[in-house]
């Protein structure tokens, strides 16, 4: 019998669980934990972090910003992962688009024996150079090489039983501002988005993708609600349109670009336009109430959540002491020091 999972994502607060960490995650709401770096000492470390949450609830899954370059939560033991950007640089020059599925693989087995079952990521955003939050993190500002390179990427991902997060739908390498801190406007019309551009990724990559991620941005000649509270967006073009079946995920939900309502409205509003799984992180009290929310209105979980846990065990060391490893590590070593060299040019 297939499991149903609570329909909130939250964060905890350190590098342990404290009382309120233990009781939030007990409650039936809850059903996903995402990790930042200040949840990170080293690998035994964030491995039993998750095995003690485990403990506590079985039906949980738990993800991880770790897509390399500037966003990568974990380092310490772990294979610190070039820039996207750095590693298509590599990959156009040798005409070796199979790197990312190496590094793919890579990254997501390094995850997995740690206990991760979700990698947010491939980042599916096309840069086009103004983005202050995409920029590097976006494989290109060429629609084909982000399908391919974003594709093989993937593959690496599955290869080693990780499912993947395309992010950030339905684009968002079109604004130059960070949805963290403020609401960008993109104010292309659904044309330009979709013809040969930014919707692309998804409809090429669709069959790929286990999972989505929304974007914070308003497309007023499109829709005048942000993706995540937007039936037209996640019904009608992602499921109707793009004929989209894996789970989509709100991004987090106190971010600005969220808007101002209060936490348990937004993740109401989130949930009714047709995200799956509701983030909420960086906001204790609004977690809270997002819980009481949910609990209050007894919005049932979700068996597509169940979906994205990872059944694969594998073992550091194995990982580590493998040649194919080793020859990963070799090729983002060299990846690296041209890095550093171009800059030192510069």
């Amino acid at each position: 019998m297939t499991r149903k999972y609570g329909r909130l994502m939250l964060d905890i607060e350190g590098k342990s669980l404290s009382e309120e960490d233990k009781n939030i995650i007990s409650s039936s709401p809850v059903g996903g934990i995402i990790f930042f770096s200040r949840n990170f000492e080293s690998f035994e470390q964030i491995k039993n972090l998750i095995n003690e949450i485990k403990g506590i609830k079985e039906d949980i899954i738990f993800a991880v910003d770790h897509e390399g370059g500037r966003v990568q939560r974990f380092d310490s033991e772990f294979t610190k992962i070039p820039s996207m950007q750095e590693i298509s640089n590599y990959a156009r020059k040798d005409n070796n688009a199979s790197i990312f599925k190496e590094i793919g693989w890579l990254a997501s087995s390094e995850l997995i024996a740690a206990g991760i079952d979700i990698n947010f990521a491939p980042v599916l955003d096309i840069n086009k150079n103004n983005s202050t939050v995409i920029g590097d993190r976006s494989f290109s500002d060429k629609l084909h090489e982000v399908i391919n390179f974003a594709s093989n990427y993937i593959d690496g991902m599955h290869q080693a039983g990780m499912k993947s997060t395309g992010k950030h739908f339905p684009g968002h390498g079109g604004v130059l501002e960070d949805s963290h801190k403020e609401l960008p406007i993109d104010n292309r019309s659904y044309h330009e988005l979709a013809v040969v551009n930014d919707i692309e990724p998804y409809k090429d990559l669709g069959t790929k993708l286990d999972a989505v991620m929304c974007a914070h941005i308003l497309f007023p000649k499109i829709h005048d609600k942000i993706p995540s509270y937007s039936r037209r967006w996640l019904q009608d073009v992602l499921r109707d349109e793009l004929d989209y079946k894996g789970l989509v995920f709100s991004d987090d939900l106190s971010m600005s670009g969220a808007g101002d309502d209060i936490c348990w409205k937004k993740v109401e509003k989130s949930i009714k336009a047709g995200c799956n799984m509701a983030l909420v992180c960086n906001d204790r009290d609004g977690a809270k109430e997002a819980i009481d929310f949910m609990n209050h209105t007894g919005i049932s979980g979700s068996e597509k959540i169940s979906h994205l846990k990872c059944d694969k065990k594998l073992e550091w060391d194995d990982i580590e002491k493998s040649s194919r490893a080793k020859e990963i590590k070799r090729i983002i070593k060299e990846i690296g020091d041209k890095n550093e060299k171009n800059r030192n040019r510069a």
